[in-house]
């Protein structure tokens, strides 16, 4: 993408990373977006470039209707592109794009168009660009370090913001709002809990008060009302607040704020109030004009009456006219007619001497006989035409007759038309005036506004605001990209103030992770689009340190959040070189429970590994679920969290109240979402989410599941290194949002081999092995023997639990005995001898009529795998293939999940410690999972011949089954890597390209690998 090298610097280099973050979005594959899946579509207008679609839908999303979307086809891999859908009575969903998808697509989906925000920047950059935009350059460029605003420090803060002595803010807060209020530019640096909103609350009241209207600025709907919240009760005793001296542009998102001050800083509500007198004006004149035009009107309908009852009268005349021609032009005819055979018939037969002469006279007769006789057929046509226009002018008369009189009846002592009419223009014009008036209401509400929050999305897309701006406040400044940022500082005629923390979440972007982009295009996308104002500007070092001495900037250093404990491992991860200091008491919100006894508690749960061989199965950790799981069942028993299905909760009370369970990764979210629905007995809103929904909140109680130990790869949340990266200030704002207790669920061995000693997760981790209280998970999740199963009371019967790989079997038979209803083995490959074993315990219970389903791959004909299939069908065993599964657990009667390297029909039993599940949500989960992973098509064909018995060609050399140095080399196909890998432990050759193992493995563990005949 080529550089628009117009306008004033860095113009061009906005412009440029906006239009490529925009492509981004169109070429993102949209995996985490909101969907409405289309089907049986068809194309059904084209005009010009528009086209237009019909598609059934099953889950339609009403939301969808009113928003800006994006369209492709299911299986295209091709850019997104803008449409418009509506749902029509009939339930299909009318597609209206300029996008191709071809005249009968049959799938397609619409996701919501993230990039009209983008768009509307991209026209105002380019607008500045050309110089049409009467923009304050100068501020806009302070923002990337251009210029030297002014910076100084208020001597009169009291006259400004009255009370301000016994406000209750410390040294550095006060500080921050002295500058703002006598420079040109102000950042205010507040991490978590140092009372940011206050701070900005005060600043906008102060400039308030210096006679200047404030922009108030922030990223989300939510930000832009809790700080409003603040502003509004600062100002609304001022005598202005009722007729909108603060107001909102948008919808307000925090019922507080719109329960407290809707009607005050509502636009439209604004309005309303002061056009309510107009309003009842402009409805009764328009009443009154309806009324003279409805006379208007009966007067037209008489007259048209009148004038076509004289018309019809003359269209019957005239009719009555062309009858009596008509008949004349007929019996005329007819005369003709006659006259023409009398004298044929006296001439009659020709003969004698003027034979011929007599037959020439009757051949011209009977040419004129021929003529007269058109003659009167065309006559009797015109005639019959004539009677029937008679017919209907008199039907047509006599209906107007009818009618008339009641017609000239509505008219009596109506004004004359004439009259009417002038009213109705006088009306009209003063209805005009009226509504001119009215227009001119959103005029004056605005001129009365002297602070107005909106988000920054919308101060980009609206054109105006206020009349005039002369100072803007952008609050969580850290998490607006560098474009949107600049643009809307340039909208400020004097001052800047940006607030918020550039160590928590920055904007979200995806420019520079296309993976389509060119390295140069990305890197641009890094340095104008995901750099905040405070990397811009220079206040933050390339080592990610906080310039703390520069003058433009004051860093808040005092929160009263979090309790010490807490605060200090924040600081450990996020603030090492400015740490915070605490402010507030430690005592705790919460009842007492030794399951946390302290502000931070440590659930180590190394050496519990669960299955290791799913598809991104380092984005779950069934392990680390069921000791959440167990965690808050005590903290129910201890009063600390209400019980299960426990109604009349008093607000502070509710689980979302008090907890939060955070964690990197969707999927672990919906796994502990399920979980606790049915803990509590139903699902709460924001007790279970990932990093970015929790920012902006706290909770006394903070569970942090940091999921790593499932998979081979910790994932990109933990990728990161340095105060900047998005590691730093995802597990910033992670932990501090508690306020009270911090719990941290992790595998230390798997995440200590998987970080940098250096990073910032490592120190995370060492601080709370070293100063957090442990929490054995064996006291969450008990370890136990197959013996143990016959004694435990039901309770702890349905308690998550951990078996040794050696008690495994005994206690599967133990419960495949007890099953009432079905047994579901999902196991990917078969082995002889563990199909004979497991056949001759599950044999009674399917002759008892349990119904026993194994799920396996679908195996190569004439493979020894293929065949136990055969054998499991013949012991009454209902066998399920589908292509490429991974999946290894047991569910028996839907209740009860064994879960981890269980291949229960493919060797003698687990290698690692299993953990067994009582929980019908997650089996439930465990089926959907599997029902999501079945392909729609096959992913190869099956041969139809026999598998040959021979070795494949050699690589190098060596072939399958050659045993080399001690080493037994094998055929692994690569979707069973993984399971070579965890199974027999086999490991990969480079030179010769071959898997391998040790030579002392049985050949029985190694069937599936090795050619026939080896």
């Amino acid at each position: 993408m080529t550089e628009r090298q117009t306008g004033p610097y860095p113009i061009a280099h906005l412009h440029r990373a906006v239009e490529l973050e925009i492509a981004a979005i169109l070429h993102d594959d949209m995996t985490n977006a909101e969907k409405v899946s289309l089907r049986d579509g068809r194309l059904v207008r084209r005009s010009g470039s528009e086209r237009e679609y019909l598609f059934s839908c099953k889950g339609w999303k009403d939301a969808f209707g009113s928003k800006d979307l994006l369209i492709r086809t299911s299986r295209s891999r091709g850019p997104w592109e803008r449409a418009g859908a509506t749902r029509s009575p009939d339930g299909k969903i009318r597609v209206t794009t300029e996008a191709d998808l071809g005249t009968e697509p049959v799938n397609a989906q619409l996701v919501e168009d993230d990039t009209v925000g983008l768009v509307a920047l991209t026209e105002r950059l380019g607008q500045m660009g050309a110089g049409a935009s009467a923009m304050n350059l100068t501020a806009a460029g302070w923002l990337v370090g251009q210029g030297k605003p002014k910076t100084g420090r208020c001597a009169d803060t009291e006259r400004f913001v009255p009370g301000y002595g016994k406000r209750q803010l410390n040294g550095r807060q006060r500080q921050a709002v002295e500058r703002a209020l006598d420079s040109e530019l102000t950042f205010v640096w507040g991490p978590p809990g140092t009372g940011k909103t206050e701070v900005v609350a005060s600043i906008v009241e102060g400039c308030y008060r210096q006679g200047l209207r404030v922009l108030f600025l922030a990223p989300t709907h939510v930000a832009v009302d809790q700080a409003l919240l603040r502003m509004c009760d600062l100002l609304a005793r001022e005598p202005q607040f009722e007729s909108g001296l603060v107001q909102r542009a948008g919808d307000i998102a925090v019922a507080s704020l719109a329960a407290k001050y809707g009607e005050q800083i509502d636009r439209g509500r604004i309005g309303d109030r002061l056009a309510g007198e107009l309003d009842t004006e402009i409805g009764r004149i328009t009443t009154g004009l309806a009324g003279v035009r409805g006379g208007i009107a009966r007067h037209e309908e008489a007259a048209r009456a009148t004038t076509g009852r004289q018309e019809l009268g003359g269209r019957l005349a005239a009719a009555g006219r062309s009858v009596l021609d008509a008949e004349a032009e007929v019996n005329a005819a007819a005369g003709q007619v006659a006259r023409v055979q009398e004298q044929m018939a006296h001439i009659g037969i020709p003969s004698g001497m003027f034979a011929r002469r007599k037959q020439a006279r009757l051949d011209a007769l009977d040419t004129e006989l021929y003529r007269h006789r058109l003659v009167w057929e065309a006559g009797r046509q015109r005639l019959g035409d004539a009677r029937a226009d008679h017919q209907r002018c008199e039907s047509e008369l006599a209906a107007i007759d009818s009618a008339l009189p009641g017609i000239l009846a509505r008219v009596q002592g109506l004004p004359p038309v004439a009259r009417l009419r002038e009213d109705a223009d006088r009306l009209q014009k003063r209805l005009d005036d009226l509504q001119k008036q009215r227009q001119k209401i959103a005029e004056t509400v605005r001129s009365r506004c002297r602070v107005l929050g909106t988000t920054v999305s919308k101060a980009v897309q609206t054109r105006r605001l206020l009349d005039e701006v002369d100072v803007v406040v952008i609050d969580e400044a850290g998490m607006v990209n560098l474009p949107s940022a600049w643009y809307t500082a340039g909208l400020a005629r004097k001052r800047v103030v940006l607030a918020g923390d550039f160590r928590q979440l920055p904007a979200v972007t995806r420019g520079s992770s296309n993976r389509k982009a060119s390295a140069q295009d990305i890197e641009h996308s890094r340095l104008w689009m995901d750099r905040d104002a405070f990397h811009a500007a220079g206040l933050v070092d390339p080592q990610g340190g906080a310039r703390v001495d520069d003058s433009r900037m004051v860093a808040l250093n005092e929160q009263y959040r979090m309790r010490r404990a807490i605060c200090a491992v924040v600081n450990e991860v996020a603030y090492p070189d400015a740490p915070l200091l605490t402010g507030r008491r430690e005592e705790t919100r919460l009842p007492p429970s030794p399951l946390i006894d302290g502000p931070l508690v440590l659930i180590d749960t190394s050496g519990r590994v669960p299955d290791r061989g799913r598809r991104n199965a380092h984005t779950t950790n069934a392990v680390h679920e069921a000791a959440i799981h167990e965690l808050i069942r005590g903290l129910q028993y201890d009063t600390v969290l209400p019980a299960r299905k426990h109604t009349g909760l008093a607000e502070g009370e509710r689980p979302a109240d008090r907890l939060a369970v955070i964690c990197p990764y969707k999927n672990q979210k919906k796994a502990l979402n399920t979980s606790l629905a049915h803990r509590f007995g139903q699902t709460y809103d924001g007790v279970v989410d990932t990093v970015h929904r929790f920012q902006g909140s706290q909770r006394p109680l903070v569970v942090i599941d940091t999921v790593a130990g499932a998979g081979d790869r910790l994932g990109f949340f933990y990728g990161g290194v340095g105060l900047s990266s998005a590691t730093c200030r995802l597990l910033n704002v992670a932990l501090s949002r508690a306020q009270d207790h911090l719990v941290l669920v992790a595998n230390i061995e798997v995440m200590h081999r998987g970080l940098s000693p250096t990073s910032e997760a490592a120190r995370m981790l060492g601080y709370f092995e070293k100063h957090a209280q442990r929490l054995p998970v064996e006291e969450l999740v008990p370890v136990r023997s197959a013996a143990d199963l016959s004694g435990l009371a039901p309770e702890e019967l349905a308690r998550p639990a951990f078996f040794p790989a050696d008690e495994v079997s005994r206690a599967v038979e133990w419960d495949i005995v007890h099953a009432r209803r079905s047994i579901d083995i999902y196991c990917a490959f078969l082995a002889a001898t563990p199909v004979r074993y497991w056949l001759r315990r599950l044999a009674p219970r399917i002759a008892a009529g349990m119904r026993v389903t194994v799920h396996t791959r679908q195996h190569d004909p004439g493979t020894r795998d293929a065949d136990l299939v055969v054998t499991l069908r013949s012991a009454g065993c209902q066998v399920e293939t589908r292509e490429r599964m991974h999946e290894k657990v047991l569910i028996v009667d839907d209740t009860v999940l064994w879960h981890g390297s269980l291949n229960l029909l493919a060797h003698g039993g687990s290698t690692d410690l299993m953990m067994r599940i009582t929980d019908a949500t997650s089996c439930e989960r465990v089926r959907r999972i599997v029902d999501r992973a079945r392909m729609d098509r096959p992913a190869r064909s099956w041969p139809t011949a026999p598998r040959r018995s021979t070795k494949t060609p050699p690589a190098n050399g060596i072939s399958p089954g050659d045993v080399v140095d001690g080493r037994l080399y094998l055929r692994v196909p690569f979707a069973e890597k993984d399971e070579a890998k965890s199974l027999v432990q086999a490991k990969w050759d480079p030179t010769h390209e071959l898997w391998h193992v040790a030579a002392s493995v049985p050949r029985t563990r190694l069937s599936r690998w090795l050619p026939d005949g080896t």
